[in-house]
């Protein structure tokens, strides 16, 4: 095999240096682009990730006793672990509060214990209901996800624990379930050795730390009931702050996006090998900027600005590897003048087959464009059908509404039908769509036993999230006419718009509630108009 070198004036040097440069900048370009989206990414994802951490720190308290202050409250709940604060709901006329709370702890664990320990306690003679806040279900995939995750982690938590035991006290009494890799007690800041009353241990085995949780959870030490439970974060995220929001200094995104673009550029260099030298075979080539038939003679000619030029080890820039059975003699043929550089944000056009034709000893490049689509058929005239079917759809409607005069069940019961258009009419009302519904319906909420007078107040302010609550109605439907019939409780609450009630819908179904799972569903509007609450 013979190779020629080619010579190239220096336009054709300088094309191709534009060409290599700009190469390189789209290639940076592009690195960059892909650094900034999975910088973003990762900047949600922890964003995320935060808010249903904190959504994991906070109950909801139910079922209050109306001369329980917050102190009580605090009292109660400050076993678990540190609370951040307490909002309770106050009624300005009565000076009292509704009946409900919501507690928010520091750490996730704190509250995870709470629920589990809490639902169901008596506070003043009542029962209390303590349960995640409604909002919860809005981020329960990545809640999911945190709960998967601490399934593999090794680590306890320990709450109450008394503030003259130390650290050493105990790692020696935990120690006795398997061996701890570490035992820290939270610090507490300005007080010496002191500790907050909370920590977390972190075992060499799963099974030490099951066997840990199940025998110290309410074991009484040094006079204090500890309280423990699984460790929901790893130890890199305990504390819950929100991520910081930078973006990617300037500085730092270029220089590790050159750095990429010249790392890949190098290992496409290594991957290129030479074409086996056999038989003429067509090239397909994907320019990114407008193509321009090019004329040479045997060889590769020089491609476009934005395309790589493919180099072979030990070889310079400008050899040509030369056909079978053409002359070694034959060399390519320059390109003269020079190649615009498209605009950045240029439409870029389809790529095109390149395909040799053979004249004599030379070889003529030309570039295929790819056929041109048909253009769209015009669709005025289905537009004109559809204003027309539009136009006969308004007019059965006006016919269907009859005056705007309700229509009653004996008038509907009496409807006598005559004529081809009456029947029409009739089938028209019949497989009209259902109007939207403004109300939802809400089963398994509470039980006859907790229906009081503050009931529907807590209902109005919990759904008062959702939209603006018009009306809220509370329903006991006896099953059978038997003393001893079983009554279920329905709740109907009226929003102002049908998005409203869709979103208190999808929101509520499927809730966890004082130790119920609440049934939420889209309320026939005409059948609640008709005060007809049994369907």
């Amino acid at each position: 095999m013979v190779l020629a070198n080619v010579k190239l004036g220096k336009d054709e040097k300088d094309t191709i240096a534009r060409a290599k440069k700009y190469a390189m900048e789209q290639t940076i370009k592009m690195v960059l682009m892909k650094q900034t989206i999975a910088h973003q990414q990762l900047q949600a994802r922890s964003l995320q990730r935060h808010q249903a951490l904190v959504l994991m720190c906070r109950v909801y308290i139910g079922s209050i006793a109306f001369d329980l202050k917050e102190d009580t409250i605090r009292n109660a709940f400050a076993p678990f672990g540190p609370i951040k604060a307490i909002n309770m709901s106050w009624d300005p006329v009565t000076q009292k509060h509704k009946g409900f709370a919501f507690v928010e702890y520091e750490l996730p664990e704190a509250a995870q214990l709470a629920l589990e320990q809490m639902n169901g306690a008596v506070m003043a003679g009542r029962n209390i209901k303590v349960g995640r806040p409604s909002n919860m279900p809005q981020a329960q995939s990545i809640i999911d996800e945190i709960n998967e995750e601490s399934k593999s982690l090794n680590r306890i938590y320990i709450a109450s624990v008394h503030p003259d035991l130390t650290e050493d006290d105990i790692k020696g009494v935990f120690e006795a379930f398997g061996k701890i890799i570490s035992s820290r007690l939270a610090p507490a800041p300005g007080s010496g050795n002191k500790h907050k009353g909370f920590g977390f241990i972190e075992y060499e085995t799963t099974q030490a730390a099951h066997d840990a949780i199940a025998s110290m959870n309410l074991f009484d030490l040094g006079g204090q009931y500890l309280r423990v439970g699984r460790a929901i974060v790893p130890p890199t995220g305990g504390a819950i702050a929100p991520p910081s929001g930078q973006a990617l200094p300037t500085a730092v995104a270029l220089a590790a996006a050159a750095a990429t673009a010249s790392v890949q550029a190098a290992e496409a260099v290594k991957s290129v090998v030479a074409p086996p030298v056999q038989a003429v075979a067509p090239v397909v080539i994907t320019p990114t900027i407008p193509t321009v038939p090019i004329v040479a003679t045997t060889g590769y000619a020089v491609p476009p600005p934005g395309i790589a030029v493919p180099t072979v080890a030990g070889l310079s820039p400008g050899v040509v590897i030369p056909r079978v059975g053409v002359p070694a003699s034959t060399v390519a043929t320059p390109i003269s003048g020079s190649y615009a550089q498209p605009a950045v944000g240029a439409a870029i056009p389809p790529p095109a087959v390149v395909t040799p034709l053979s004249v004599g000893s030379t070889t003529i490049v030309q570039p295929v464009q790819p056929p041109t689509p048909a253009p769209l058929v015009d669709d005025r005239k289905r537009k004109l059908q559809e204003e027309l079917e539009a136009l006969h759809q308004a007019e059965l409607k006006k016919k269907l509404v009859l005056d705007s005069e309700a229509v009653t069940l004996e008038q509907q019961e009496n409807l006598s039908v005559r004529g081809t258009t009456a029947r029409h009419l009739v089938m028209q009302r019949l497989m009209r769509q259902q109007p939207e519904s403004f109300v939802v319906v809400l089963r398994n909420m509470v039980g006859p036993e907790d229906v009081d007078e503050y009931l529907q107040e807590e209902i109005t302010e919990e759904c008062s999230k959702y939209g603006n609550v018009q009306n809220v109605i509370i329903y006991q439907e006896r099953q059978s006419e038997e003393e001893d019939a079983e009554v279920i409780v329905k709740i109907f609450v009226e929003f102002a718009a049908p998005t409203q009630a869709q979103m208190a819908k999808n929101a509520l179904n499927g809730r966890f509630f004082g130790g119920r799972t609440v049934k939420a569903d889209i309320y026939d509007q005409d059948l609640y108009d008709q005060n007809e609450l049994s369907g």
